[in-house]
């Protein structure tokens, strides 16, 4: 049985957690790649069965949020992860620079457009979250934000308790919320970002902003600490998984996300009986 409250990746909802206590690796105990991968291939077709069943009970919409430093595997990991699932059941969204459109309304609007509809999942490739990790690490990017002025001295915690009040409202409705950051090291980064500069398949993903952004890393560290601590709750917990090893890293999140669905004892839908005792007079008339 799935035990999401006692899960060693899951952030407490007691303001607990620290990044530097985080561990990028996987445990001593942890599998081998090679059982990884197999283990992987195991959840990704309970997946399958699962989505299916989540999409006939129409009740419950499933959420999923990525969000991590650059070369952690967010997109490795939604396609390893979701390549089983019947692409009619799920959608992938991925926020970067926000629009003008999309600055003329409040910062959780442009997500909220984008949220899944009862029986089908739905990706997040970053998220509203990034409204208190990049904008809290670049503060300058409020001003292109038409707030009022001037810009409240606890813009962030009104922030977090929005996006509280948010998930909240959500939950409440049906949508099942997880929330994944995939915690890569700074030596780890680095040998990813060397390899895109080394190999020419992988040219195409080097940028040299990502390059300025590793200058903040401790920044960048402390605004996910805050972020994962105001906001890690029993309705929309998030998971921090080492993100040094992929094949652990992916295996891991397969693993929530499978087991969180079968704890809603999803069903078919029941047909009557008198619907059933139908269902003789309509095969005879295939039949013939």
């Amino acid at each position: 049985m799935f035990d999401a409250a006692s899960h060693p990746y899951l952030v407490p909802a007691d303001n607990s957690f620290r990044y530097d206590r985080a561990s990028t690796q996987p445990p001593k105990s942890a599998p081998s790649k090679k059982l990884c991968e197999k283990r992987l291939q195991w959840f990704i077709k309970n997946l399958d069965e699962v989505q299916r069943r989540l999409y006939a009970h129409d009740k419950y919409a499933l959420l999923l949020i990525f969000q991590a430093m650059d070369t952690a595997g967010k997109d490795g990991t939604i396609r390893a992860v979701m390549r089983g699932v019947n692409p009619a059941g799920c959608q992938v969204f991925s926020f970067k620079q926000p629009s003008h459109l999309e600055l003329d309304h409040d910062f959780l609007w442009r997500t909220t457009c984008r949220l899944p509809e009862r029986g089908r999942i739905g990706i997040f490739n970053r998220s509203y979250y990034e409204e208190v990790l990049v904008v809290r690490v670049h503060p300058e990017y409020l001003k292109t934000q038409k707030l009022p002025i001037p810009i409240s001295p606890t813009i962030w915690d009104e922030r977090y308790e929005s996006i509280r009040n948010h998930e909240l409202h959500l939950a409440h409705n049906g949508t099942i919320i997880l929330k994944f950051w995939l915690h890569v090291s700074k030596d780890e980064q680095r040998r990813r970002l060397l390899a895109r500069l080394t190999e020419p398949e992988k040219h195409w993903k080097f940028s040299q902003q990502d390059l300025q952004e590793r200058k903040l890393w401790k920044r960048y560290m402390a605004a996910y600490e805050a972020a994962v601590n105001a906001t890690s709750r029993s309705w929309a917990p998030w998971y921090v998984i080492p993100a040094d090893d992929k094949p652990f890293m992916r295996m891991c999140v397969a693993e929530i996300i499978t087991q969180t669905l079968e704890c809603l004892h999803l069903q078919y839908p029941a047909v009557s009986r008198a619907k059933r005792q139908t269902f003789a007079k309509f095969r005879k008339q295939l039949q013939r």
